[in-house]
């Protein structure tokens, strides 16, 4: 039997001697057919219907010789199959033998006994035939549970031979680790979704309740509305129809007098006329009727009720539902804090309003009557401003004092001309907070683009979206939003989002070439971790073909050479920091040891 580099070798060879041409693939593809026949014929077959080889004459010598050199495996029967065959053959042996009669009893007994072993070998084959359907049926629940146990490729595996060559092995491995990493992908992405909770979103079931309830509440009060709104319209329109018709009549009444008051009318004019003026006079002392009642009913004395007197009760206005997380649960405990808060100054009140207070007669008060008014040199005080106006103003000065805020203009130009920027600034510059705002305004965000910054905590995160949020004056999770581990505070409308280094990684996922977003910032980059390094390598891969993606690279304290280098000799923008007034002591009289005497001061 032929090694397989030497088998390779001889059909090589041979496909030279008989096609004129020879290929390593070639030989391999014919070796693994022939494996895969149980016949001489079969193999023939399959080459004559793959059209391989035209199979006439040397080509069919050929394929002949091949199938009886290549290997095959030989079957290996089960010991329990061979134990069982032998006992059978045992048995069979040894009911051949039997005593020879030569009476015609013996002769009887002999047919009785050969019909009885018959009898029992058909039996006997019956009970062989059931235990060896049994045994298969064994084998095929085990195959079976092995072939669950495999993922995909399973069938592929029981219809490939026994012995595969190497690039076929590397193919179906390769393709099974890409379709396990999927499936891995696919389970990691499940289980957080799973794991996260939601902020800001509702369940459909709920939202449709409040829908269908909110469009039968809007049926009801059309419903009670319509009557009422139709008797207020009628009312209106007949006050209205009423003063028209007055005005015309006496206008026709002023027109008549002014063309005919010369002319001798006819006894039906005069008896119309004298209609029209009637009904004139009518109308006027109806009016002034109404007037009357309603001037009346102004001075009408009223019987006095029960809640005159009393203090008007204060109406606690309900505020609209926010929607925001824990709203309903801030106004119950802000209830209760009032409710259970001491407030002093009741008690006092009486002692601290004066005791006597002069008292004049009618005749002793004088009366004033202003004339005119001279002007002061007093300027006029500035209107008083509300609290929301003044917070809103002190954020917009501390955005103002931030020492990136007179670099903006410059800041905006060097990202607008470069794809990959590293920022170096200290802390308190307003790295975090000021950058993604000046993107923003400037329209990074625009055609449903967002800006990313990543955070290397959590709580970082989640704070720096709330100052966000309240220095652009929007709802945290809306326009501005953090997602972390188990905890996602965004919306269809957030555009800004701050999130942690694993987070942005996670979203390579689900969008391997970050198609979403404008502009990518990864803060902190001094504070190094796995998930930073990583993050670097994919963000410089997807900057190379996404040319309008922008990179930015912040820190505090930093190597920027190393980073600049990284990226490709990237541009390095530094923001200087502030200066803190410093306060000078010198000791009145020489210390022997210094650092004791810092140590003792501090």
């Amino acid at each position: 039997m032929a090694t397989p580099a030497g088998l390779e070798r001889w059909v090589q060879d041979e496909l030279h001697s008989v096609l004129g041409l020879s290929e390593r693939h070639v030989a391999q593809f014919l070796i693994g057919t022939a494996q895969r026949c149980t016949s001489a014929e079969e193999f023939v077959q399959r080459l004559r219907d793959t059209d391989t080889l035209d199979l006439s004459g040397p080509a069919r010598e050929f394929a002949l010789r091949l199938w009886n050199k290549v290997p095959r495996k030989a079957v290996v029967e089960k010991p329990a199959r061979a134990a069982e065959r032998e006992a059978r053959a045992l048995l069979e042996k040894n009911r051949s033998y039997r005593l020879l009669e030569d009476s015609e009893e013996s002769s009887e007994e002999t047919v009785s006994r050969a019909e009885s072993s018959l009898r029992k070998k058909r039996k006997k084959r019956k009970h062989l035939r059931k235990k060896r359907e049994e045994e298969e049926e064994e084998e095929e629940e085990e195959a079976s549970e092995k072939g669950k146990k495999k993922t995909g490729w399973s069938k592929q595996q029981t219809e490939k031979p026994e012995s595969e060559d190497e690039w076929e092995r590397t193919e179906r491995e390769r393709l099974q680790d890409t379709e396990e990493r999927d499936a891995f992908a696919e389970r990691v992405r499940q289980r957080d979704k799973d794991r996260t909770r939601n902020v800001l979103e509702r369940s459909d079931k709920k939202a449709y309740e409040e829908a269908q309830k909110r469009l039968k509440m809007a049926e009801e009060d059309r419903k009670a509305m319509v009557p009422e709104l139709r008797k207020k319209s009628r009312r209106e329109y007949l006050a209205k129809r009423e003063r028209e018709k007055l005005e015309d009549l006496e206008a026709e009444l002023a027109d008549e007098e002014f063309l005919f008051g010369d002319v001798e009318l006819s006894r039906h004019e005069r008896q119309e006329l004298r209609y029209k003026r009637r009904v004139r006079d009518l109308a006027r002392e109806y009016r002034a009727a109404g007037e009357q009642e309603k001037l009346e009913a102004t001075n009408r004395y009223h019987m006095p009720k029960e809640t005159r007197g009393q203090p008007a009760r204060a109406v606690d206005l309900v505020e609209e539902e926010s929607g925001a997380p824990g709203e309903e649960q801030r106004r119950w405990e802000e209830a209760r804090l009032g409710a259970a808060s001491l407030k002093f100054g009741a008690r006092d009140a009486a002692s601290q309003e004066p005791k006597y207070q002069l008292v004049l007669e009618e005749e002793e008060t004088i009366e004033f009557v202003r004339a005119t008014q001279l002007q002061g040199d007093e300027e006029p005080s500035a209107p008083p401003t509300s609290t929301q106006a003044q917070q809103k103003e002190s954020i917009q000065a501390v955005r103002r004092s931030l020492p990136v805020f007179p670099f903006r203009e410059e800041l905006l130009a060097a990202i607008a001309n470069h794809q990959v920027l590293i920022i170096e600034g200290e802390t308190g510059s307003g790295k975090t907070t000021q950058i993604p705002q000046y993107l923003f305004e400037e329209g990074y965000t625009k055609k449903g683009m967002k800006i990313a910054c990543t955070q290397p905590r959590r709580v970082a995160a989640m704070s720096v979206a709330a100052r966000v949020a309240r220095e652009m004056g929007v709802k945290l999770g809306n326009e501005v939003g953090y997602s972390i581990r188990f905890e996602d505070c965004t919306s269809e409308r957030t555009v800004l989002r701050y999130m942690t280094d694993g987070m942005l990684l996670r979203e390579f996922l689900s969008e391997p070439d970050l198609a979403s977003y404008s502009v990518v910032m990864v803060d902190e980059a001094h504070e190094r971790t796995l998930h930073t390094d990583i993050l670097f390598g994919l963000i410089k891969d997807v900057a190379r073909f996404r040319p309008e993606l922008k990179v930015l690279v912040a820190s505090a304290t930093m190597d920027t050479a190393r980073f600049s280098t990284f990226f490709d000799d990237a541009p390095v923008f530094r923001i200087p920091g502030r200066r803190f007034p410093v306060d000078i002591f010198y000791t009145k009289a020489p210390e022997a040891d210094y650092l004791e005497a810092c140590v003792v001061s501090v």
